[in-house]
């Protein structure tokens, strides 16, 4: 099985949205994927905009919880998937043995994927956008692990 972390800020936006959407396009595949916060707030649902955006297209994320990433999810993951390039270095500065299984979602074109928090519904529509866009390398590359 490959284990697949993905994280974010606060685990209420991006992380959950691709968590979702991974699952989605992974199905059928003996894969594990979950989702925390570097900064979560523990137990909150996903924020209403990014659940309205991944509804409108086809994804139902309203059954999320945020989680606090902690040092065993670290170690279950095979995979660590994060949004943008800073928390990529920070989790590699503090945690050094994560070098070789930890990567920003947006990779494959060297971006980050922004973080739509405290915007309005517009950012929200740009994340999915990114994410949607970002998800297929990844499906890709998980399947042929």
């Amino acid at each position: 099985m490959k284990n697949i972390l993905v994280l974010c800020s606060g685990n209420v936006c991006r992380s959950p949205t691709a968590e979702f959407l991974l699952r989605k396009s992974l199905a059928g595949v003996d894969v594990s994927v979950q989702s925390a916060g570097i900064g979560a707030v523990i137990d909150s649902p996903a924020e209403p905009l990014a659940q309205k955006v991944a509804l409108s297209h086809g994804l139902d994320i309203s059954s999320h919880r945020s989680r606090q990433v902690t040092m065993d999810m670290l170690k279950w993951a095979d995979l660590i998937l994060v949004m943008e390039k800073f928390q990529k270095i920070h989790l590699q500065e503090r945690y050094p043995w994560l070098k070789d299984k930890i990567f920003r979602y947006g990779e494959s074109l060297k971006v980050d994927v922004p973080d739509p928090h405290g915007r309005p519904e517009s950012a929200f529509v740009m994340t999915w956008n990114f994410i949607e866009k970002l998800t297929p390398y990844w499906v890709e590359k998980i399947s042929q692990l």
